[in-house]
């Protein structure tokens, strides 16, 4: 064997050296920078815990006529929500001290885990059916939507992936190939529970992560449009999703039955005015608005706390934007920046999606308001995910003022 045969350093141990040379810097400098926390960090925490607030004190007023004429106490909801608020925020103080980091092991135990409860759930006498839909897993009151975990396993896949693979985008059989085939897969089992509208959300969470990832422009609008066509046809085939559709190109035609929601719905939102009527006061939530504590929370608030309320949950949503946008310009590393920037889309499209839905700008889905809305799993996964947004925030040093160099978390 020659000497320089010998000598010669291996590849896989130079990269290998290289990203733990990587990871150490940016953790060297991340612990520099989380002993204090930075303005955007508690800015972010301050955000959350407003719109939580504002979710459990609107879900008391929007469900009590509902929780007194169903359970006979005006308490049902709210004491639900309530519990499940505070398992959201233990969650979110647990998840919040967790180095980002450490949630790349996770995603092959996550994304299994999120398979066999995907499958489960669509098990008659397993699955819990509900409105047509076999959507929710659990015992009595007590259910929660594996879709909301899946939410969470594709974010950590995506990001991973394109962390790993940062350097063969070019490669579409080792990026785009792998994401998705996963994609593909988990997509398919949400739409057979049936749930169209967290599909698409989960496609648009994984698509935030690519485009954020450096996916060229070509594959990108390949497969936006590939989406939206499949998207539209899917809304059309199902007649249940047709209705819908047709409803939202006129909601006063059927005032009556299609349009019901959607016209109880506005003339909530029409009655608040400026200021509202009064927290408490509304009449919508006597048994005219259908959903009123969940999918139409927001025509409540526009009823009871009037354009001021309105606006000022709005308000909320574009300060958590701006900040989830700040948190991943400058995260530490390309992981941290891809998982800020797939909880900052997920977060804002869910909430346009709903608040599109409540004013008539959008088709009526069964997509919850974020933090606010009443609904255990989706505040519950909600909350992880912000823990994760406020962690990558909160290892950003305070006088960062430039992108940083999203160098892999780990070598692969």
């Amino acid at each position: 064997m020659s000497t320089s045969t010998v000598n010669r350093p291996d590849r896989a141990s130079e990269r290998t050296q290289a990203g733990d040379r990587a990871r150490g810097g940016v953790r060297s400098r991340t612990r520099a920078g989380s002993s204090e926390a930075s303005g955007t960090y508690l800015l972010l925490l301050g955000v959350i815990a407003v719109l939580v607030i504002i979710g459990v004190v609107m879900v008391l007023s929007a469900s009590s006529v509902l929780s007194l004429t169903s359970y006979g106490s005006a308490w049902y909801f709210f004491q639900r929500q309530l519990v499940w608020t505070l398992i959201g925020v233990i969650a979110f103080a647990v998840i919040v001290r967790i180095d980002y980091h450490h949630w790349a092991s996770a995603v092959r135990p996550l994304l299994a885990a999120t398979g066999v409860l995907l499958v489960a759930v669509l098990v008659p006498g397993i699955g819990v059916y509900v409105g047509g839909s076999r959507r929710w897993l659990g015992i009595g009151a007590w259910r929660f939507q594996p879709s909301e975990l899946a939410k969470i396993a594709l974010l950590l896949f995506a990001a991973d992936l394109l962390t790993r693979r940062a350097d063969e985008l070019h490669d579409t059989r080792r990026v785009l190939r792998p994401l998705l085939l996963v994609l593909a897969v988990v997509a398919a089992l949400v739409c057979l529970e049936p749930d169209l509208d967290s599909t698409v959300l989960l496609a648009l969470i994984v698509g935030a992560v690519m485009v954020a990832g450096g996916i060229t422009a070509r594959h990108l609008a390949l497969l936006g449009g590939t989406g939206i066509a499949l998207s539209a046809l899917l809304a059309v085939a199902a007649p249940y999703r047709r209705a819908r559709v047709f409803t939202f190109l006129h909601p006063t035609s059927d005032p009556s039955n299609t349009g019901y929601q959607i016209v109880q719905s506005l003339i909530a939102l029409g009655s608040g005015g400026i200021e509202g009527v009064g927290l408490g006061a509304g009449r919508s939530k006597w048994l005219f608005l259908p959903n009123a504590h969940t999918d139409f929370i927001f025509a409540v608030i526009g009823e009871e706390l009037g354009l001021v309320g309105t606006l000022s949950v709005l308000g909320l949503f574009l300060a958590f934007a701006m900040l989830g946008i700040r948190t991943a310009q400058r995260a530490p590393d390309r992981f941290g920046m891809l998982l800020a920037t797939g909880v900052t889309v997920w977060v804002v499209a869910q909430a346009a999606v709903n608040i599109g839905g409540v004013i008539g700008l959008l088709p009526v889905s069964g997509i919850p308001l974020p933090f606010v809305s009443f609904g255990g799993s989706s505040l519950v996964f909600t909350m992880v995910a912000a823990g994760i947004l406020a962690n990558v925030a909160r290892q950003t040093p305070r006088a960062t003022n430039r992108v940083p160099n999203h160098a892999p978390h780990r070598a692969g």
